[in-house]
């Protein structure tokens, strides 16, 4: 039996704390981002062959959770969580090549995983402070309506959703806007790399926390990426105990969460191959893993526009795992897809093959196209989101209307409102300690 691990954080190795205390935080007190302070080894043939999704989440996080609060609770968890389905389905115009469903979540994007299971987590944690909890998400398009939808109506919690105004679809923008109740949307007039530096911002304000009590559930937060590797450790056991062989993968990734779940899963020993990273036109990532140094820019506004990101958090675990750049590049491979190359991708596979995919799953897509066939290796493409999410770009692009999902439908019926924000950081902390705007007149 594995001992219980704690967790500190990737900027200083103390003082560690329980899983519990570093899912409350979402950030370290330092800007850090909470990471274990080693990663458990599990044996595949502990994994029970006939469980749900939810019974693998549950082996595989138990070591994580050892010792905690809400180590008894974690069955529960992530039963009442994880109670949908990732279907790992064949691509018959591609041997040995699989589509990994992650849109069948209630927001029709990978990110109902984590959020739900964050959400659950918080309804289970004691609270000493009688005020509302301020959750904070920034958002490159999917994860806040995630977030809200998994926080809706929570009692005692606010829901704070950033995002970067224009630059995500009309149906993300409006899911992000049609929660109200305790959710509210603010529309930046900026990039999502300066809706996450205004969100770090703030949980990094002592005073600011000392007003308002704050926490985030973006993958900063570890109760948003542990649970992520449920679906790809699911997936790979079912492949290994049928074939007796590993599966690769290729992640569609921008702030590298996903991609770093698939990781994760695979150090702790899960029959997981080869992971590559398919990015946008966004290359912070292909070009540190082709050689040249890390270096984070502004984000690029793309048609793949969850993906935008020129400054991936997560990148600070993932040096926290591989801290040898050498060795890590040789784990791991990126490259990046142009707007142009997404387009022509989605178009072809549509009319050659009948495989309808959003633009981010075209990135991997366009990677599968690149490498051809692989002598019978087993290879998943990760899809993120269902299709219907982008509208704007590939209806005009197919010529045809999208099929919508009932539960994406359902929200789009609802009205909508956000709220507007300048992109900068004292603007939000105003906005959370007041309610109201920061404007140029309060200003002067």
């Amino acid at each position: 039996m594995n001992a219980s691990i704690r967790y500190h954080n990737t900027r200083s190795a103390a003082p560690t704390v329980p899983i519990s205390q570093a899912i409350a935080a979402g950030l370290a007190p330092d800007g850090g981002l909470y990471v274990p302070e080693r990663l458990p080894r599990l044996d595949p043939a502990t994994f029970d062959p006939h469980g749900t999704l939810a019974d693998t989440a549950a082996t595989l996080l138990a070591p994580f959770f050892a010792g905690d609060a809400l180590a008894d609770e974690l069955p529960t968890i992530c039963a009442e969580s994880l109670n949908f389905d990732a279907p790992l389905r064949a691509l018959p115009a591609h041997p040995d090549t699989f589509l990994l469903e992650l849109f069948h979540g209630p927001t029709s994007a990978f990110k109902d995983f984590g959020a739900r299971f964050l959400a659950a987590c918080l309804r289970r944690l004691p609270r000493s402070d009688a005020r509302p909890l301020m959750i904070l998400v920034a958002t490159s398009g999917d994860t806040g309506a995630a977030v809200a939808a998994a926080f809706h109506r929570q009692p005692n919690i606010r829901v704070v959703i950033l995002y970067p105004d224009g630059l995500v679809s009309p149906r993300q923008a409006h899911q992000l806007g049609c929660f109200g109740d305790n959710v509210t949307a603010l529309r930046v007039a900026g990039r999502f790399d300066d809706c996450q530096r205004m969100v770090k911002a703030a949980l990094n304000d002592p005073e600011l926390q000392a007003q308002v009590p704050l926490s985030s559930a973006n993958s900063i937060s570890l109760g948003r990426l542990l649970p992520q590797m449920s679906y790809y450790a699911h997936a790979a056991l079912g492949w290994w105990r049928e074939h007796g062989a590993p599966l690769d993968f290729i992640v569609p990734t921008g702030n590298l969460g996903n991609a770093l779940a698939c990781l994760w899963a695979r150090e702790i020993g899960l029959p997981i191959g080869e992971v590559q990273l398919a990015c946008n036109a966004n290359a912070t990532l292909p070009e540190f893993f082709a050689g040249a140094d890390y270096r984070p820019r502004e984000a690029v506004a793309t048609i793949a526009n969850a993906m935008d990101v020129g400054a991936p958090s997560n990148f600070e675990r993932l040096r926290w795992t591989f801290p040898d750049d050498a060795p890590l590049r040789q784990l791991l491979r990126a490259q990046s897809v142009d707007d142009d190359t997404i387009r022509a991708t989605v178009l072809r596979h549509a009319r050659e093959h009948g495989e309808l995919v959003c633009p981010h799953t075209a990135t991997a897509f366009a990677l599968l196209d690149r490498a051809g066939a692989r002598n019978g290796q087993p290879r998943a493409v990760v899809a993120t989101a269902h299709p219907a999410k982008f509208e704007a770009v590939l209806e005009p692009l197919l010529g045809q209307p999208l099929a919508i999902p009932p539960a994406l439908k359902a929200m789009l019926e609802r009205p909508a409102k956000a709220e507007p924000m300048a992109a900068q950081d004292d603007a939000l902390k105003h906005w959370l300690r007041t309610g109201v705007p920061d404007t140029p007149d309060r200003r002067s």
